[in-house]
């Protein structure tokens, strides 16, 4: 058995799009996503997040289900065309009152509420003015941020800027496969650096606003592995890694881009932006799933993603299985990004579940679950400064451009119905929570 501290957080993430549905109700404004989804062709399925979990009218039932998994947090975004319709301007009052009755609700469960500004679901008034590739949007942000915060701050100590602000600019501004849909090269670079520069002006706003809040951000990094033995596929592999994780890491931790990227990011960096991009954290939100393999080709930057290794046991998204990724990259932190206080803010996977008899048995999810904890659980017998960890997710949702046809969820979700089953990996989570350790051998599997 391997035992973790006893103060370590134990907590499951969601975000507002894949699970509040009531997309137009309550004064709520359009949102990228939710102009994307009612693209044809966009989602799987021509699904749509109109509906979703229906959280926004079940939350009572979720936060039920929360105190049942026995979790001390909970990391979830607020859906800033709730807040602000517009982006901007008048807020709408019955958006705010939708999370106060969360939070309060929350606490009064034993929950503590992390809260996430963004993920990823802009507002469609504001990317009609160019979205994250206008510099204005830091302002815009660092508003909406600054009025949420003092909404909640009384309640709220956790508070994450950005939610994997990687994935907004590759999948959303240059590969075109997830909300707003671009493939331009120059808007990928602006909404980098435009992301980075408005979670440092936020930092900054709400550090004087009240230095007792607890303020972090989240990264999706993961390994990257060239394909092949040979220096063509190590240039890659090594570009790419600038690209996915250290755009990102570097201008916050060490104030610079780095050197593969530092000429497509150059035309849109302003005197004294790299000192507002570096600042201290309270807290480092990681979400890891996987390690990325990258062999050399001929495209426009030189690079693709590999298969998986032939033998490579693979998820529902055909994403490997490789818990070997979470040390490796907890040890990346420990020893290249000055150790910050680290939590896992997502790690899961997708299969394909089924519910049978009222039941929902997973066991590839729970082998899953046992070995990427068993790997963080050595990263911080090695010296990593991890803190908790937050599953993903509770609440099968909607997964992007995946739609509804990849299951993540520690809880079935009936999506006709609405009706939640908590699965075999919702009752082995549990465990783990209440005894602080996990099983290396799980019976369940053989």
């Amino acid at each position: 058995m391997s035992d973790f501290p006893k103060d370590f957080v134990w907590g499951v993430s969601t975000s507002s799009y894949q699970i509040e549905g009531a997309w137009d109700e309550d004064g709520k404004g359009r949102s990228i996503w939710d102009t994307f989804s009612h693209t044809p062709g966009k989602i799987a399925k021509g699904h749509t997040g109109d509906e979703a979990c229906d959280h926004y009218h079940r939350y009572g039932e979720d936060i039920a289900l929360m105190k049942e998994l026995g979790v001390s947090a909970y990391r979830f975004s607020t859906a800033w065309a709730r807040i602000f319709p517009n982006g901007s301007g008048k807020p709408n009052r019955k958006g705010r009152d939708f999370y106060d009755k969360l939070i309060d609700d929350l606490l009064e469960a034993g929950i503590a509420p992390w809260l996430c500004f963004y993920h990823w679901d802009l507002p469609q008034a504001l990317q009609d003015k160019g979205g994250w590739t206008n510099r204005d949007i830091t302002h815009w942000f660092t508003d909406y941020a600054a009025y949420t915060a003092e909404q909640y701050g009384d309640r709220v100590d956790h508070f994450a800027m950005l939610n994997e602000p990687n994935v907004v600019a590759l999948l959303g501004h240059l590969l075109g496969i997830h909300a707003p849909g671009l493939q331009d090269i120059a808007a990928y670079a602006a909404s980098v650096h435009h992301l980075n520069l408005a979670q440092g002006e936020t930092l900054l706003r709400l550090r004087e606003m009240n230095s007792a809040w607890q303020l972090g951000t989240v990264l999706n990094m993961q390994p990257i592995h060239p394909k092949n033995d040979t220096e063509e596929d190590a240039q890659a592999a090594a570009l790419f890694d600038a690209v996915w994780n250290r755009n990102f890491a570097d201008p916050l931790f060490k104030g610079r881009y780095p050197e593969q990227t530092q000429g497509m990011m150059d035309p849109f960096i302003h005197d004294g932006d790299l000192d507002k991009t570096q600042q201290p954290l309270d807290f480092f939100g990681l979400n890891l799933y996987s390690r990325t393999l990258i062999q050399s080709d001929n495209s426009l930057l030189g690079m693709g993603q590999a298969p998986p290794p032939e033998d490579a046991e693979l998820t529902d998204m055909a994403w490997e299985i490789y818990p070997e990724a979470l040390f490796e990259q907890l040890m990346e932190l420990k020893n290249g990004y000055g150790n910050p206080d680290i939590y896992v803010t997502e790690n899961g996977a997708a299969f394909p579940d089924e519910l049978r008899d009222e039941e929902v048995d997973d066991p590839k999810r729970v082998a899953f679950y046992r070995d990427y904890l068993l790997s963080a659980q050595r990263a911080l017998e090695e010296g990593a400064n991890l803190k908790g960890y937050f599953a993903w997710t509770l609440l099968d949702n909607f997964e992007w451009a995946e739609g509804y046809t990849k299951r993540f969820g520690l809880v079935h979700v009936d999506f006709k119905t609405q009706e939640r089953t908590p699965k075999r990996s919702f009752e082995w989570f549990a465990e783990v929570i209440s005894e602080g350790e996990v099983p290396e051998e799980n019976s369940d599997e053989q």
